[in-house]
């Protein structure tokens, strides 16, 4: 696994598969066109731009460069880098027919390809051996495998301007991307202090 600093945008969930293979870092499917309505994710594509820089990894097709542009659009220039794959024609195995251009997606392309465009772009960080906030912190203090933890997490997530309804393990993703185990405790003070004074 390739540990970066930006997280990576791509289009859909079978290209958030592959790229998870790969690189260390959160990444997010913006749900195709979806994400043209989908203002809460929208909102998490900002957060983590200006939290630690986006790299922006789409089709090389029409579509591609739509969803792209909107990208572009929602988020401030200086927190996005981008990657790019090339026109290949073909089409993914798990599809009956090709896209529309006649072009690989990201999920068709082959991993060194990928590797070299995201490397060209990204932020490269060493293999972390730094704490992180893990799944049994989050058990601990509520947020997953108890009663009550799915409203417990909602309120973190709307405390933390993040789109409700995320569940544990892409929540300890996101915080690990946002916080240290220290920042998020500081984080945690507040959020406590704003829920016993609601």
């Amino acid at each position: 696994m390739i540990s970066i600093k930006e997280a990576i945008i791509v289009e859909g969930k079978y290209d958030k598969i592959k790229i998870s293979s790969i690189f260390d870092t959160i990444i997010v499917s913006l749900g195709g066109f979806g994400i043209f309505t989908n203002e809460e994710k929208q909102k998490l594509v900002r957060k983590l731009a200006e939290k630690q820089g986006i790299i922006i990894l789409t089709d090389s097709d029409r579509a591609g460069f739509l969803i792209r542009n909107f990208i572009c659009g929602i988020v401030d220039n200086k927190y996005i880098k981008h990657a790019y794959i090339p026109q290949r024609p073909g089409k993914e195995s798990r599809k009956s027919s090709a896209s529309k251009d006649g072009f690989l997606g990201v999920e068709g392309i082959d991993k060194q390809t990928i590797i070299e465009s995201i490397q060209n772009a990204a932020t490269i960080t060493p293999a972390s051996s730094n704490e992180k906030i893990t799944k049994a912190d989050l058990y601990s203090l509520g947020f997953c495998g108890r009663s009550g933890s799915a409203e417990m997490r909602n309120k973190l997530l709307s405390f933390l301007d993040l789109p409700i309804g995320i569940t544990a393990n892409p929540l300890l993703s996101i915080l690990n991307s946002l916080y240290t185990p220290m920042q998020f405790a500081d984080m945690l003070e507040n959020f406590e202090k704003s829920n016993f004074s609601e």
